[in-house]
């Protein structure tokens, strides 16, 4: 093994003459230069602590107070009032010099001791009104345009504090905790919610539930939550990740991971092992940012509002760990190497020699190296990521009797600790090909589920590298939400493209260094009965897989541009459609999730919109009854607004199902049912829904190449006779669905369905267009970029 000889540093031999010491100066330099690089990122740490912890200060304005006060002293002043004599009274004294010096000497040490005194009470207070200030969210109910002085001056503020470029985690200490809303009001809005989808002697039934659950039990609850809000940082995130994600017994293949999708139109390169030599560069790029907090924060799109950016810091270097009653997630502080599967065989493969990050082009030759190793796989070892896709009990059991020791524990630990996962698929998608819309819904399933067994479902996420050059991502959801995700692979595509590039032939840019070790293939030792339960979780993947119906399609009839026309806000035009659709596809209404952050309270997630509401029904119910008049026009806008309204308040922390849900689970640990709480926990998500952002327009130049747009991603049906329905809005002209539902449910149809939403787009969109000029002059969408 040549990997195990270079690794050795010295060498001895035992001769009548003692004992005779050869040294490698080889491999002594490269333990010394990569002792060097993990040094660096120590003290690159610490500065970037230091530069946190004085947030929305500088370490520098020290000098600017410690100067002031004693130029003030030096004028014959007391800035201090008489602390800095107190102060000098106090100091040790472990010198014997003159009087004067003496004097001169005590009298500035106190002066630069109060000084940093008053430095750093001038932070709490810089970084306490910061928080106040972005505890204020009225702007986000403004109409546009229409903005008031109050309002005004908070942006003229927040800039002024926010105007030193900040650190990735600068603003996590300021921003504000998740509020915790009164028990009325959320049972208000959940009433109001569902009102459309009860008859009148349901929702009186369900209205005397709640009434009971405020008279009875539902103050007791609140006031275990409301001091929990008071002692954790977010008294949602916990709790949602840990029941919600980490607790769950099930397949997290499909029922969980999400994907994400190459460019629609182009493949920068049909050179498998050089299109992974871009990405897996591209994403240590990434990486290094990350770890050196060179990334801007993110913020409210169009804004200097800032976003809780806590979801980046497991973003390497994670997975997720089964267990017998919740999985565990663990996080490496580093890692220099990824772990690569390809056609049944495991490696790990170095990114860092001697303290240095590999060349895209090193790293094509490697994986080139991977994609020629003529060896066959172990034993039990080509389908071992089964295990990831079935049930977690049997893979916690199994993983704790085979993997816990031996060889099995060294190869698994390296497959764990990998800064993420790399799959050199063998097969070719993408759009292209006699079949382009059945193509993207291969390819869609491919990325969703593979084969079951040539992903590490528990990875923080897996890249995938087709045989054709195309690539894409699954993600494992408990660590962080899509958008965060999603940041990620616009920045890795758009590097990959447009900042490594290749050459004319396909290859990466760059040199290779031809002492590279070659990547290390790990081993296994697989009995016959963990070969047999891996057997049984993939018939349990398969299963699931085959049942997985999913449509992508590209709608290019129109995109935000001509919506924004009509003064109505995209999201909230899809979501309205989305419920024409639904209507028209099974006949009545449903219970309607939509995904919105919470990102503005520290270590926010997610809040459900319900999008379903009293007035969406009405629109969908007029347009149904066939009459074209002003009647239905009047209504869409209504019915916008008030979707606008859900999803600005699921933003400031007023949503409905978090506050119920951690009710809820305050209500188990206390041990007392709750029947009204029970049934609401309990109501299915028939149609799911989430808009995946486009944060970094700017990293594509969309003008001189148009056909570098994203497909964006999907997840797979919440509900067995329910949709899945994911959507990104790309440019001014494009808007691109991801559905699914399953096969098994004779009422869903995927493709159905999808022409259902485009049919839906339409007709919403004549009815508007046909709206006169006066009345389209209603509520626009509530953004303020031009005021931020």
């Amino acid at each position: 093994m040549a990997e195990a000889h270079q690794a050795v540093a010295f060498q001895f031999t035992i001769t009548p003459e003692g004992i005779d010491l050869q040294l490698s100066y080889q491999a002594l330099n490269q333990i010394y230069l990569s002792g060097v690089r993990s040094w660096k990122k120590r003290v690159s740490r610490m500065r970037n602590r230091v530069i946190k912890g004085v947030y929305p200060a500088s370490p520098s304005s020290w000098l600017f107070v410690a100067i002031g006060i004693l130029a003030t002293m030096y004028m014959q002043s007391d800035p201090s009032m008489g602390l800095i004599a107190k102060i000098q009274q106090h100091l040790p004294l472990r010198y014997r010099l003159t009087f004067d010096l003496q004097s001169v000497g005590q009298t500035m040490v106190s002066a630069l001791v109060f000084s940093t005194l008053l430095w750093l009470s001038l932070i709490l207070a810089l970084r306490f009104c910061l928080k106040l200030l972005l505890s204020y969210h009225q702007w986000m109910f403004e109409q546009h345009g229409r903005v008031s002085n109050t309002t005004k001056v908070w942006v003229t503020l927040l800039r002024l504090l926010s105007g030193r470029k900040p650190l990735l985690y600068s603003y996590q200490t300021s921003l504000p905790h998740l509020p915790v809303p009164a028990v009325r009001d959320t049972l208000t809005r959940y009433l109001e919610s569902v009102r459309p989808l009860l008859t009148d002697l349901e929702y009186k039934r369900m209205t005397d539930l709640a009434n009971e659950f405020e008279s009875s039990l539902g103050n007791r609850l609140q006031r275990y939550l409301k001091l929990k809000a008071l002692w954790a940082t977010n008294y949602v995130s916990d709790w949602w990740e840990e029941y919600i994600y980490l607790r769950g017994r099930g397949p997290i293949m499909v029922n969980s991971n999400y994907y994400g999708m190459d460019f629609l139109y182009v493949t920068p390169t049909s050179v498998q092992a050089a299109r992974a030599g871009n990405t897996i560069t591209a994403l240590l790029l990434y990486r290094r940012m990350v770890n050196r907090e060179e990334l801007t924060p993110s913020r409210v799109p169009g804004t200097v509002i800032p976003l809780c950016a806590a979801q980046c810091e497991r973003m390497f270097n994670t997975t997720r760990t089964p267990g017998v009653e919740t999985d565990v997630l663990q996080h490496w502080q580093d890692s220099e190497f990824v772990a690569v599967y390809s056609r049944g065989r495991y490696y790990r493969l170095w990114v860092y020699r001697a303290g240095r990050l590999l060349s895209a082009r090193e790293i094509e030759h490697q994986i080139q190296w991977i994609l020629d190793d003529p060896s066959p796989p172990l034993p039990g070892e080509e389908k071992l990521g089964a295990l990831t896709a079935g049930d977690r009990v049997p893979w916690a059991q199994i993983r704790k009797e085979h993997f816990s020791s031996g060889v099995n524990k060294r190869s698994l630990d390296i497959i764990e600790k990998a800064a993420f996962f790399v799959t050199l698929d063998d097969e070719a998608q993408g759009m292209k090909g006699d079949d382009p819309t059945g193509n993207l819904d291969r390819y869609a399933k491919s990325l969703l589920h593979g084969k079951c067994y040539d992903r590490w479902f528990d990875k923080s996420f897996s890249i995938v590298i087709y045989k054709n050059g195309k690539s894409g991502l699954n993600a494992e959801h408990s660590w962080a939400d899509a958008p965060t995700v999603a940041h990620l692979w616009e920045y890795t595509l758009a590097t990959d493209a447009f900042q490594l590039g290749y050459t004319e032939d396909g290859h990466c840019k760059g040199e290779v260094e031809r002492s590279l070790p070659p990547p290390h293939r790990l081993s296994w030792e697989i009995p016959s009965e963990v070969q047999d339960q891996i057997f049984s979780s993939l018939t349990v993947a398969k299963a699931l897989a085959d049942d997985v119906d999913c449509h992508v399609f590209p709608f290019r009839d129109f995109g935000k541009g001509k919506i924004k026309k009509l003064r109505v806000s995209p999201d909230a035009f899809i979501q309205i459609s989305l419920q024409l659709a639904y209507f028209r596809d099974r006949g009545s209404f449903c219970l309607t999730y939509e995904a919105s952050m919470t990102r503005l309270f520290r270590e926010g997630r997610t809040e459900t919109v319900r999008s379903c509401s009293n007035q969406s029904c009405a629109f969908v119910k007029a347009l149904e009854g066939g009459e074209v008049t002003l009647l239905p026009q009047r209504l869409f806008r209504q019915a916008s607004e008030k979707h606008q309204n859900l999803y600005r308040m699921a933003m400031t922390g007023a949503g409905i199902d978090r506050h119920l849900f951690c009710l809820y689970v305050v209500s188990k640990y206390l041990g007392v049912d709750s029947p009204f709480l029970k049934e609401v926990l309990s109501e299915p998500w028939c149609l799911s829904t989430s808009q995946t952002p486009v944060q970094q327009m700017e990293l594509f130049d969309l003008k001189n190449h148009p056909d570098f747009v994203s497909l964006g991603g999907g997840f797979g049906p919440v509900a067995d006779d329910g949709y899945g329905v994911s959507y990104i809005i790309v440019g001014e002209d494009m808007i691109n669905f991801h559905v699914s539902s399953k096969h098994s449910c004779g009422e869903t149809d995927s493709h159905r369905f999808g022409a259902q939403i485009a049919k839906a787009l339409q007709d919403i969109m004549a009815v508007l267009s046909a709206d006169t000029p006066s009345s389209s002059k209603g509520p626009a969408q509530p953004q303020s970029k031009k005021l931020l």
